[in-house]
Order: C-alpha cells, then structure tokens, then sequence
C-alpha cells in the first residue's frame, strides 16, 4: 500500500570517486543477508496462515459441502446487506471528506486549521464506541440506520485526509486560471479540482469499504446482520467450523476484490505536471455568501462526528450507577489491556522489522514477495484470523488454545502491515552510505543491523510501534474469540456490558479506551510534526 520507489540501478561499488550517494536503496541487486532472510520468511509465513487455514478449512469437507454454504441464501442476504452497508457508508464519506477537504484548504473559511484538526478526530474513536454512544443515546437506530451511522462518522477522515493531502499538492494555477475565466467556487471546484482528486477521493473510499466490511463491533451493538456477524455467529452455535470458513472464504474475496481496484485506481489514474514549475501555496478562494453555510456545515460535522459521542460519555458516567462502579476491577481491566497491547506491538515490531528494511534496502523477487506476504493481513477481517489461529492451535499447538500468546500472535497477523510500513518508511529516511562503509570496514550484516541501521531508523519504528499499540488496544473480534478465559479488556467489556443494554455500565470502559488511546496519538502527532 505505498507508492513504488525509483529503481536504482548502478552498483554502488561501482559509482565514481565524489559522486555523491542517493538516498533510498543502495544495495540493488544484492540479496538481503541471512541474518535479515530468515526472520522475514518466518514473518511472512506467519502472516500467510490464515490464508492457509482458509483453504484447507473450507474444503474440509468436500467442494460440495463449501458451494452449498456459499450459495445458499442466507449467504446471499449477508452478501447483500454487507455491500448495501459498504454502499451506503461510502457514499457519504465521500460527500463528508471531500467537502471538508475543500474548505479547509482551498476556501478562505475561517478557522480552517482549527476544522481540519477537528475532523480529524474521529479517527481515535472505535467504531463500537460510536455505536455505543448513539445506541445509547437513541435505541431506535438499531439496524441498518445505526450501522451506517456511526461507521460513517468514525470512517470519512479516511477520505478526508488523502484528499487534503492531494489538494496541497496540486498546482492551484489551473484553479486560478478558471476562476480569472468567471468560473465560480462551485463550478470551478466540479470542473477543474474534482478530477484531480479522484484518485485520492477513490483511494479513500475504498479503505472505508474495507473498513465497513471488516467491521464486527458497530454492526453487532447495532444488531445489523452482515458477514463478521454471521460468521461469528456460525462459528459460536456450531461445533462444525466449516460453515464460518466457507463464509470467510468469501468475505476474503471480498476485500481482496477491493484492494485489486484499489490498485488498479493507483496505477492508471494521476496528473503530472509537464515542466517543472514553481511550487507555491494556492490563493484560498473566498466564499463570499456561503461563508455562513460553509460554518454551519463544518459545525454540524464536528457536533455529531465528536461532540455528541463525547457528551453521550459524559452523561452516562455523570447521571449513570457511579455508585456500582468497581474502580480496582477497572483499573486491572486497564491495566490488562495495555499489557497486551505493549505484548502484541512488541511482536508485531520484531517481525515487521527484518521484513521493512528488506523491502528499504533490496530489491528482486525475494524482497517483493516477502513484503507482500506481510501485507496479507491486511485484506483480512480480525474474525478470520481469530479462526484460522483457533484452527492452527487446536490441530498443532493445543497448550496455546484460549491462551494469551495465541492472542498476541493474532494481533501480530492483523497489524503486521502497520508495523512493515513505519519500518520501511523510517530505513528509506537513512542514508544507505552509512551502511556501506560499515560492510567496507569489514562490519558483519547483523553488525550494521545493530549499530547503523536500526539506530537510524529507531524514532520512524518507534511510532510505528505505538501506532500498533493503538490499535491492538482498540481490537475487538479476535480480541473476543482468542482471548483466556475469564480475561477481559476494555473493548471486551464494552462489548459485552453494551449487548446486555448496561449503558452506565459501559460508559467507564468506553472513557478509559479512549483516553488510552489519545495519548499515543497525541505522542505521534507530535513525532510526525
């Protein structure tokens, strides 16, 4: 999920005497060593399980036995219910990312920095905890309105931030050139800015239907039947686990159908300057008569999107059973969640580690299919996970089965990507020639590993650390299914407190993650800043 690097081409043993290095990966052609090769294949194939398991599960009992799980009609209304949800929150991502895109960068909208900060929070609450805030607040939104709902508050800054990030990159002269025509904001916006955004726009919407059909906690708290709810509950009222991997299988294809086009809109679509150009900052267009509208609507984005869920936390913790609480069992489900989310980044980093500075310093074949390996789940929902690791430790490794290392190693296959990607991003940022002294001085492969390169890139792989953190804190299917008995985390315990209609109840774990997770957000804000 990144953009591909120039390809360097020269041997640099062979560069001139005083030419000086470029950046990015100096060691083309050579073969990652055997200190970076072995660990990264154990990585890859760790991320390949549940992929495996789909396979073999599914077929378990006969091609026969899966078609009829696939084409029966429940699985047809799953089908179409999981797709109109997608649809439907899709759609309005869009019109909620991109509109706001453009008013706070390309309009003179007052305070634009301070709503562009603001629309961007959603990201840092939990689609269950929206779901849980509106739920509260207003039982009738269960079903199909609810889900939609919250999923679109908590997902459209996944179309919100590409698009901004597409704005300040383009050259605003073409915009100019329009509006020095008599082309107005609007029509200069649906003419000359919309199609050069569509692939940021595009690119966006397909994360958020990627988001929606790997989504178990807001459909499930909205009591809306699409595919992660089906398969869980197949796999929670039979002992026959085929049913579920049948489904799997197909809500696989899914998202991998989804991350193809995503792909296909990457590779085929753009704008390119054809000269070089100066780079300057784009003249905001003024609103003129729609500065009002334009407030009101960024006012009434903010007020559902983070007021509301917020002031539904406050009430329930303020007017809610304070009395009942139990602060020390809270602070021990805290404390648990955080000791498995440090558990499951500090695995997740070890694996993503060999694997991102290969895909930073080597190219070939080998490089390219360990990196995609680690990709794999990414395009898979936590549901499916969670049964491929139940499968894998039932069948070889039963100790581990409803114990917490088999749930730190699904945290590991879910977020794996996170990890590669931060890795990989802060080893391009590292001169390479650094690295190629030390080989020239005789320094071993996992010499430069310990005293050069990891060194180099330690602030870029810490944030990528503490951005897993989050989101093993926030993981809740894999979190349901794996974890030990008699254990909880906070997302559990909402999700559980939650099903059983016990707002007031739910309401301190809600505030808590939340919190939790707003530190390492704020910390790496700051680092990217």
């Amino acid at each position: 999920m990144h953009a591909k690097d120039p390809v360097v081409r020269t041997d640099p043993a062979a560069r001139p005497a005083g030419t000086p290095a470029p950046a990015g990966r100096l060691s083309a052609g050579r073969r990652p060593p055997a200190v970076l090769l072995v660990p990264a294949t154990v990585a890859a194939l760790f991320a390949l399980l549940p992929l495996g398991y789909l396979a073999v599960r599914s077929l378990e009992r006969g091609p026969g036995f899966a078609w009829n799980v696939v084409a029966n009609e429940r699985t047809a209304q799953l089908l179409g219910r999981s797709l109109g949800l997608a649809a439907v929150v899709v759609t309005a991502c869009l019109l909620l990312g991109v509109s706001l895109a453009w008013l706070t960068v390309r309009t003179s909208l007052p305070g634009a920095r301070v709503w562009s900060v603001l629309v961007t929070l959603p990201l840092a609450v939990p689609s269950y905890v929206a779901a849980f805030a509106w739920l509260s607040a207003f039982p009738e939104l269960a079903g199909f309105s609810g889900a939609a709902l919250a999923l679109t508050l908590v997902s459209f800054p996944y179309v919100y931030l590409p698009v901004t990030a597409a704005l300040r990159g383009t050259d605003p002269a073409q915009e100019e050139v329009s509006r020095s025509l008599g082309l107005g904001p609007l029509r200069t916006f649906l003419r000359v800015t919309l199609p050069q955004i569509r692939p940021a726009a595009a690119g966006g919407a397909v994360l958020v239907a990627l988001y929606v059909l790997s989504d178990f906690g807001a459909v499930s708290l909205m009591r809306y039947d699409t595919f992660t709810r089906g398969i869980y509950t197949s796999y929670r009222s039979s002992f026959d686990r085929t049913p579920a991997a049948a489904l799997s299988v197909v809500l696989v294809v899914m998202t991998v159908a989804l991350v193809a086009l995503e792909a296909r809109t990457r590779g085929r679509a753009g704008h390119a300057r054809t000269g070089t150009g100066t780079a300057r900052r784009a003249v905001p267009a003024p609103l003129g008569r729609w500065r009002v509208p334009a407030l009101a609507w960024c006012a009434a984005v903010t007020a559902v999107a983070v007021v509301t869920p917020l002031a539904t936390l406050g009430y329930w913790l303020a007017v809610g059973n304070s009395a009942t609480w139990d602060p020390a069992g809270l602070l021990d489900i805290a404390a648990t969640t955080l000791g498995i989310a440090a558990a499951g980044a500090a695995l997740t980093t070890l694996l993503a580690l060999p694997v991102g500075v290969i895909a930073a310093r080597h190219r070939g074949r080998t490089a390219h299919l360990l990196e995609q390996s680690a990709y794999a789940g990414h395009a898979l929902p936590g549901i499916t996970v969670a049964l491929s690791l139940v499968f894998f430790a039932v069948r070889y490794a039963e100790p581990l089965y409803q114990e917490l290392p088999l749930l730190v190693c699904a945290y590991a296959v879910l977020f794996l990507p996170v990890a590669v990607a931060a890795t990989r991003t802060a080893v391009l940022q590292a001169p390479p020639v650094l690295e190629d002294v030390a080989r020239s001085l005789g320094r071993s492969p996992l010499r430069v590993l310990r005293e050069i390169t990891v060194p180099l890139a330690a602030p870029g792989v810490a944030a990528g650390a503490a951005l897993t953190f989050v989101v093993c804190m926030k993981e809740l299917p894999a979190t349901l299914l794996l974890r030990p008995t008699g254990m909880d985390t906070l997302a559990t315990r909402l999700w559980t407190e939650t099903g059983t209609g016990s707002f007031a109840a739910a309401a301190p774990y809600a505030a808590i993650l939340i919190l939790l997770a707003a530190v390492p957000s704020y910390l790496l804000g700051r680092h990217r800043t």
